[in-house]
This record gives structure tokens, sequence and C-alpha cells, in this order.
């Protein structure tokens, strides 16, 4: 099959997938609060289960994966060493302790009480512990679970984010608390960037900027949780112990996150070019959740039971418990 040929095949199904988005980003800034990657896997999900993807556009809705991968590298280029710096350690410590704590307590507490599949699990852990869907998609190419678990974890962090976008700031408006705490405690709680930084700035222009470095702080984890977690599932299996297995199973995505993150420190970027890079990957989270909508199978959620959501309660409730108290106390 030659180039142009594939190309021919992919621009139907990537043009729904725009056609998708660009519905999903209008009705997003109509509607307050909400995001439109919230809005794009809703309408991608409504539109597959009324009346399901024609088979024209398959091969292109079906490279939703390789869409948000290329986001995720994009995303590198919002990690600079000055807001790390600014920060302080304080803040990335309890980056840290978030993302510990939380993937302990799903792995070796909820988990196994609420009696929920491992891989499902780890899943979870990571979406609601690091930066949901792009973590949980990280570790899906480390551990090698089915295309249906995938979106499930996906379906599950991002109800909680369209949930934390009203919940959160009601519990600011009531607790006494400043603009940098409340901003720093959602940045350790929430699950996604964008929906943190909406319910950041929904308080106050400090909490907005506090939120959003607290999560990209917590977003530098990822590599390091899918190379624990492919280590995890690789070791101890009779065909899947050595290297080349463990590399093969890498998501190699990630060495295109990391290097963004160098060059971007590295060489003075014009601040157009920061700008484009973060318009490209936002269109590109967009069209990737709209893809991954139209992988959303409503019966096969309501068969799967509400454990996963249960799992995802009790870590929201610890870590956001934890988080405060420590946010109130140290700063």
């Amino acid at each position: 099959m030659t180039a142009r040929t594939h190309a021919r095949r992919l621009l139907p199904g990537l043009a729904l997938l725009a056609g998708v988005t660009v519905v999903a980003r209008t009705l997003g800034t109509r509607l307050a609060h909400l995001s439109p990657l919230i809005v794009a896997i809703a309408v991608g999900a409504f539109v597959a289960n009324t009346v399901g993807v024609p088979d024209w556009a398959t091969p292109g809705v079906s490279r939703h994966k390789l869409l948000l991968e290329t986001g995720i590298v994009l995303l590198g280029a919002r990690l600079t060493v000055e807001e790390l710096v600014t920060t302080g350690p304080l803040v990335v410590g309890l980056a840290a302790g978030a993302v510990v704590v939380g993937v302990f307590f799903m792995e070796t507490v909820a988990g196994r009480l609420l009696d929920v599949d491992g891989r499902t699990t780890s899943l979870l852990a990571a979406g609601a512990s690091i930066c949901g869907v792009s973590a949980v998609v990280a570790v899906a190419g480390s551990i090698d679970v089915d295309e249906a678990d995938i979106t499930y974890a996906v379906a599950t962090i991002l109800l909680f984010d369209a949930v934390t976008l009203v919940v959160f700031p009601a519990l600011g408006s009531v607790l006494s608390i400043t603009g940098k705490q409340f901003g720093i405690w959602a940045g350790l709680s929430l699950f996604s960037t964008g929906p943190t930084a909406a319910v950041g700035f929904a308080m106050s222009e400090t909490a907005g900027r506090w939120a959003t470095v607290t999560k990209l702080v917590r977003n530098s984890f990822i590599g390091l949780l899918a190379i624990a977690y492919a280590v995890r599932y690789t070791a101890g299996t009779d065909d899947s112990t050595g290297p080349t297995e463990l590399w093969n199973r890498f998501p190699k995505f990630l060495l295109g996150f990391l290097a963004v993150i160098v060059i971007v420190n590295a060489v003075s970027l014009p601040s157009s070019t920061v700008a484009a890079i973060d318009v490209t990957g936002d269109w590109l989270f967009a069209l990737a959740f709209a893809g991954l909508g139209f992988e959303l199978d409503l019966d096969s959620l309501g068969a799967a039971g509400m454990r996963p959501v249960a799992l995802v309660v009790a870590h929201l409730a610890t870590v956001g418990t934890l988080s405060l108290a420590a946010v109130m106390t140290l700063l």
C-alpha cells in the first residue's frame, strides 16, 4: 500500500474526529467550567452509541492512540526549569508524596478491598495519581492491557474530572485557605491538567497559577511510573523476563516527551513557538479523546460494574484529605 493510498484511508476518519472536536470545543466554550476534552469524549461516545462508527471512518478513528501519544510528547514543552524552581522543594516533595501515597493506596489497599482486577487497578492508580488519561495511556503501553480496560479507565478518570470541576470550587469557597493553598491542594489532588487549571483559576489567578505548576510537577513522574509498571509486569514471567521484552513494552513516546523537556529548557524558544506547541497539543488531545469516545461502549461499561468507580472515589477522598491537611499545616 502506497503512502498516498494509506493517507486516503485515514483521512475520512480523521475528518470525522475533527468534526467532533470542533463541536466539542464550541460546546466547551459555551458551557462554563466544562473542559472541551470532556465534551469531546462525550460527543464521540454519543455518536458511537447511537449511529455507530461507519466502516469508512474506522481506519482514521483508530489512530487516536497515536494522536494522544503525540500530544503527550508536546506536553513536555510546558515543563520548564523555572517553573520547577519557583515551586520550591516543599511543593516538589508534596507532589512526590501524593504520587507515592496515591499509587500505594490504590494497589495495596483499595484495589484489594474492592476486588478490582490488578491491571485495571494499575491503570486507575496511574491516572488518578499522575496526570489522568495521559498516565493511563502511558502505563497501558507498559503492561499490555486490553483496549476495553483502557477505555473504561479513561471514562472513569474523565467522569471524575467533570465531577471535581464542580466539587472543588464549592469546597474552596467554604474552606478558610488562601489562593496559594487552594491551588497547591488542587494540583496535588485532581487528575488531569486541564480541569486542574480550570478549577484553580475558577477561584483566583493565584490559585490557578499554583494549581497548574503543582500539577505539572506531578505530571513529570509519568515516565518513572510507566517504567516501574513495565518492570513489575514483566518480572517473573516465563516469556517476558529479558531486557528485550522490557524494551518492547516500554512506551517509546515517553522518550520524545523527555526530549522535548530537554530541548525547551536548553534552547530559548520564542513565546510564539511555545504557544503554537500548546495549541497543537490541545487539538491533538481533543482529537484523541473524540476517538476514545468512539470506542466507549456504554453497555460494556455497565457490565463492568461500579467497583472501579468506587476505587477512584476512595483514592480521591484519601489523597485529597491528606493533601489538604499537609497544605494547611506546611504552607
